[in-house]
């Protein structure tokens, strides 16, 4: 019997991650992909005039059963994935493409659901129906229904091709991450690196038989390395590993990958009739076309630039007059960043670390949230867990209504990619009288406990773990009736905003003095501590803004122009990151083969969103801050207009429900301390 294939008898209908063999997936996918088949015949046999309820609402819940499953395989093909998981992934993807297309290229059922389109003027429908009307025909306009049958052919091809290449490249990344280790035996090599780290280090080599200690590129081992050693040469050989993935000229090198993808996307493009692939997916973003985004980068650009290079040179001028460095290199960029904070602000990490036990953070952000939207969270046992480290929460209101399911995924395995995320195991949706609620999951990858300390975050991790709690509230607080449409599914450079202006608290005295305590002694952390933090929170900004600038402008110069004449991998991306240029470029080193965000993720034309969601997020929290950053006013506002709303409305219309006004984009110049208040 195939688990996939029943519903979950389970606590809330999670998962059955321990009784789903490998084996189920493909024959399951292939047997969901046959019943959606015979939904989508259904409305197309349907003899009755399309209707909004016939054709557009029986199309939004087609195939719902196979949404579950593949959500669940390719989520733990990112968080838990073996070879035999990639190997399917291989030849589920294709699949899943190909009947993509059936559908989209269906001729008949486009017929159908453009006669209730055409005649949308004539319906009394409600806005989140419009929208959803809107949606489901431009996805079939956009992906090729008007096509003639060659070219319809063309763009199956070009799609299953598209789907491989990007599972390729994900593969090879994580096979180079996990292939990667720095194995030191002398302890006088570890001079400088915290006490924490040197015990991971020594717990890793230990998990492996060996002596000594080991260094690899998972964020938790390589970052400590490259802020606190002091042996520059091997800060150097790991920085290099780490700019090296998929540029190697062996069998996982991804810089043909890199000019395949881009060039099938631009042909893609091409033959919807859109100039580029950037313009093909700006169409249904905030920033509607390639000129918008190339100009928001640059008008950021020129503000951040003298700011970064005035910050770049007392860097420099520091680490001259500190250890006599005559160039200051990329591998030494986060070693006297630390350095000069520690000097500048008397703030270092190992300082803040106590103050943020991975348990205490988790319950800090939790409570913040019950504060401002009333919800509460509870660790249960009852369900099922893809693998022993997970936890599991179930989320209520105020009532004691059951509102979500949230799993939290902590702590790097080699079977799980570097960086963190939140996804989605089943989507919020409302059916037949029932409020169907969601299952969230947060993934992240942070330093583990060791024999003697708990897990303890660097204020970085602080950060991005309420950065990725942001994203689950907008999916768990989801509230709309089309799946679709709900919680995260919104356009790319408005689904930052949640997650984003969460980041604020972290940097607020009234916030922190819920969870910032000493895993130790309990104390709360100190004010002068608190006040540090505020105060170097814009140190080397116009640097950190430089930097982010330079991937949306690589991802604009792949994706926001023809691609055909691109040869050279690493030439290219050397001629895109000219204007934003601090450090001397690392000939053995590119971003490109290992950019997974635009590569792999969905994030192609749209890594500017960062930034774009940065001006909505700094202009939002300076209404919390003018009522005070638990005013339930103001966190009512925002729940109902953009956390509950996903995507049932244009975004700026959402937005401006809830400020009153569009966002200024002085609120995020003066946040970062690039201009005056």
């Amino acid at each position: 019997m195939n688990i996939l294939l029943n519903t979950f008898n389970t606590p809330y209908h999670t998962a059955p991650f321990s009784a789903i063999k490998n084996d189920d997936f493909l024959p399951a996918i292939s047997a969901l992909i046959e019943d959606t088949k015979k939904d989508i015949d259904r409305i197309t046999e349907n003899t009755e005039a399309p209707t909004f309820e016939n054709t557009i609402e029986a199309l939004e819940f087609s195939g719902q059963h196979l949404d579950r499953v593949t959500s669940i395989f390719f989520n733990l093909n990112s968080a838990e994935t073996s070879d035999e998981i990639q190997k399917i992934a291989q030849e589920v993807s294709p699949l899943l493409s190909e009947f993509g297309n059936d559908i989209t290229l269906n001729t008949n059922l486009f017929k159908r659901v453009k006669a209730v389109y055409d005649s949308r003027n004539t319906l009394d429908l409600t806005p989140e129906q419009s929208m959803l009307l809107e949606k489901q025909y431009k996805s079939f306009s956009r992906n090729g229904a008007n096509l003639q049958d060659n070219k319809k052919e063309a763009l199956r091809q070009l799609d299953k091709d598209l789907s491989k290449l990007k599972l390729t490249f994900g593969e090879n990344v994580l096979a180079e991450t996990n292939a990667f280790e720095m194995h030191i035996t002398d302890e006088a090599d570890l001079s400088g690196l915290p006490d924490g780290a040197k015990e991971a280090a020594k717990q890793l080599a230990e998990s492996k038989n060996k002596d000594g200690w080991l260094i690899t590129l998972d964020y938790p081992s390589y970052i400590p390395f490259m802020t606190y050693a002091d042996n520059r040469e091997l800060r150097k050989k790991l920085a290099i590993a780490f700019g090296q993935k998929g540029f190697h000229n062996n069998k996982l090198d991804n810089q043909d990958i890199v000019l395949n993808i881009a060039k099938k996307r631009f042909e893609r493009a091409n033959l919807l009739g859109y100039k580029t692939h950037a313009d093909f997916i700006l169409e249904e973003r905030m920033a509607k076309n390639p000129e918008t985004v190339f100009k928001f980068l640059n008008e950021l650009l020129e503000k951040a630039k003298p700011a970064a290079l005035k910050e770049f040179n007392t860097l420099e001028t520091f680490a001259k007059e500190l250890d006599n460095i005559d160039r200051l290199e990329k591998w030494d960029s986060a070693y006297y960043a630390e350095k000069l904070k520690q000097k500048l602000f008397d703030l270092d990490d190992e300082k803040l670390k106590p103050y943020f036990k991975l348990e205490n953070v988790i319950n800090g952000a939790f409570t913040i949230a019950e504060k401002l939207y009333g919800i509460a969270f509870e660790e249960i046992n009852t369900i099922d867990k893809y693998h022993e480290e997970v936890l599991t929460y179930k989320v209520s209101d105020a009532d004691g209504n059951f509102v979500s399911i949230l799993y939290a995924d902590f702590f790097p395995r080699p079977g799980k990619r570097n960086g963190a995320w939140m996804t989605v195991y089943k989507s919020q949706y409302k059916k037949n009288g029932d409020n169907s609620r969601p299952h969230i999951s947060i993934v992240c990858n942070f330093t583990k406990p060791t024999k003697s300390k708990p897990s303890l975050l660097t204020f970085n991790e602080v950060t991005t773990l309420f950065h990725e709690f942001g994203h689950a509230l907008h999916g768990m607080l989801a509230n709309t009736t089309y799946p679709s449409l709900s919680g995260t599914s919104v356009y790319w450079d408005f689904v930052e905003l949640p997650s984003q202006v969460m980041e604020n608290w972290c940097y607020e005295k009234d916030a922190l003095e819920l969870f910032a305590k000493h895993y130790q002694t309990g104390d709360i952390i100190p004010m002068e501590l608190v006040h540090k933090i505020k105060a170097s929170a814009n140190f080397n900004e116009g640097m950190q803004t430089l930097r982010q600038l330079s991937f949306g402008l690589l991802d604009m110069s792949w994706h926001g122009v023809n691609p055909t004449e691109i040869t050279n991998v690493k030439a290219h991306e050397t001629e895109a990151f000219e204007s934003t240029k601090l450090y001397p470029d690392v000939a053995e080193n590119c971003m490109s083969t290992s950019f997974s965000h635009i590569f792999q993720g969905g994030y192609s034309s749209g890594y500017y969103s960062y930034k774009w969601a940065e001006v909505l997020d700094a202009d939002a929290f300076e209404y919390f801050l003018e009522a005070g950053i638990f005013n339930k006013e103001v966190a009512t506002k925002f729940k109902n207009t953009v956390l509950s709303q996903g995507g049932t409305l244009d975004p700026m219309v959402l937005y401006k429900q809830f400020r009153g006004k569009e966002p200024q984009p002085e609120a995020l110049l003066r946040r970062a301390g690039l201009i005056e208040n």
